[in-house]
C-alpha cells in the first residue's frame, strides 16, 4: 500500500525536475560549447528562478537603477563592469563585494579594482530593499547580473533573458583579481588567452568588449599609449593624431592618474555600436580596445567591422555573450550561501 502511494509521488518528481530543467533549451544557459571550462553544465540557473519566492525582484532591481543611473549616467557602466570583474574570479559568485576581514583578502584591492570598481552602494540599497521584500532570497552574485542587464536597458542597449539562480561564495581570492581580470594594456593574444580560459570565444570578446561604448577610464590605463607605448618614449602610432592630442590635455606624462576620459568619446552615456566605429578611426581608448582590430589574430578585426555596420548585430551577440558570461562557474543548490549583506558572508 506504502508502495503504491509513493510511486504517484515519484513520477510528479521526475516529471517537475525533467520540466525545470529543460524548460529553455538552446539559449546559452551552459549546454553545449560556452559552457566554462571542464564541460560542466549549469542547468540549475534558469530565468523564472524567483518566480514564486520573489516575484518582483526585478522590478525592485529597475527602480533603483532607474533613480541612479538617471541621477549619474555613468553608473551604468560601473555596475556593468562590477559584474564583469566577479565573473572573472571565481565565477559569477559575488565574491567582489566582500570586505576585507579576519579570514577575506577583499578583491576590492587588487590592482584592477582598487580606487576603480564602484556602484558598491547601489548594490547595498538593492540588496536591503530585496531583504525587505523577500528575506535572504535574492543572491548577490544575481543582484550583480541584474544589475548589469538592467543597466544595459536604461542605457538604450538590448534586454536578454536572465538565468538566475546563481549563490554567493564565502571565499574571496586576491590573487585570482590580480591574475584574471585583462590590463587595460593587454595585447591581442592575452585578451583571447584569459577569455578562452573562461570558456569564452572571439565573438564573446569582442562583443563583451563593446561594454566600452558606455562609461570612462582612468589616465593610468592609457597613459603609456601617449607617451611610452613600446618603452622607446614614443606615443602609440595606432592613435589617430587629434585623439592623441586632446588625450595628452586630459593626462598628461605625470600626475594626473585619475583624470578621467570617456571610453566612448561620441556618446559615452548610450549604450550603441559607436565604440566599434571610433576603434575604425584609431580612437579606442585603451590598447585592449584597439588591438580588437589592429592585433592581427583571429577573426576579431572583421568582428570590429561587422559590429561598426551592423549595431542589431552587436545588440544580438552582447546579449548571447553577457549569457555566457554569467554562466562562468556559478555556486548552485546547497553550494555558497545567500548573504544577507553583500559585504561579509554569514
Amino acid at each position: 500500500m506504502a508502495i503504491s502511494k509513493l510511486i504517484p509521488t515519484l513520477v510528479l518528481f521526475v516529471l517537475f525536475s525533467f520540466d525545470v530543467s529543460v524548460a529553455h533549451p538552446g539559449l546559452g544557459f551552459g549546454w553545449g560549447s560556452n559552457s566554462p571550462i571542464g564541460g560542466s553544465f549549469y542547468s540549475n540557473l534558469y530565468p523564472q528562478f524567483y518566480q514564486f519566492s520573489c516575484p518582483q525582484a526585478d522590478e525592485i532591481v529597475m527602480t533603483v537603477l532607474e533613480k541612479a543611473i538617471a541621477k549619474e549616467p555613468r553608473m551604468a557602466a560601473s555596475l556593468l563592469r562590477l559584474h564583469f570583474h566577479d565573473c572573472f574570479v571565481q565565477g559569477c559568485d559575488a565574491s567582489i563585494l566582500l570586505d576585507d576581514s579576519a579570514t577575506i583578502r577583499s578583491e576590492k584591492n587588487a590592482g584592477p579594482n582598487k580606487n576603480s570598481v564602484r556602484g558598491f552602494q547601489v548594490i547595498d540599497e538593492i540588496k536591503a530593499k530585496l531583504e525587505q521584500a523577500c528575506p535572504q532570497t535574492v543572491s548577490c552574485a544575481d543582484i550583480l547580473a541584474l544589475a548589469a542587464r538592467g543597466s544595459t536597458i536604461l542605457s538604450g542597449g538590448p534586454s536578454w533573458e536572465l538565468p538566475l539562480g546563481r549563490r554567493d561564495s564565502r571565499t574571496a581570492s586576491l590573487n585570482g583579481a590580480n591574475t584574471n581580470i585583462p590590463a587595460p594594456n593587454s595585447t591581442i593574444q592575452n585578451l583571447l588567452t584569459m577569455f578562452q580560459r573562461k570558456g569564452l570565444n572571439e565573438e564573446d570578446l569582442v562583443s563583451l568588449s563593446g561594454g566600452h561604448t558606455i562609461g570612462v577610464a582612468r589616465c593610468t590605463t592609457f597613459k603609456q599609449r601617449l607617451y611610452n607605448q613600446n618603452g622607446n618614449n614614443q606615443p602609440d602610432e595606432t592613435l589617430e593624431r587629434s585623439y592623441y592630442y586632446g588625450l595628452r590635455s586630459i593626462c598628461p606624462p605625470t600626475g594626473g592618474d585619475n583624470n578621467i576620459s570617456p571610453l566612448d568619446l561620441a556618446s559615452p552615456a548610450r549604450f550603441d555600436n559607436t565604440y566599434f566605429k571610433l576603434l575604425l578611426w584609431g580612437k579606442g581608448l585603451l590598447t585592449s580596445d584597439q588591438v580588437l582590430l589592429t592585433g592581427n589574430v583571429g577573426k576579431t578585426g572583421s568582428l570590429v567591422k561587422a559590429y561598426a555596420e551592423d549595431e542589431r548585430l552587436f545588440f544580438q551577440q552582447f546579449a548571447k555573450s553577457m549569457v555566457n558570461m554569467g554562466n562562468i562557474q556559478p555556486l548552485t543548490g546547497f553550494n555558497g550561501e545567500i548573504r544577507k549583506s553583500c559585504h561579509v558572508i554569514n
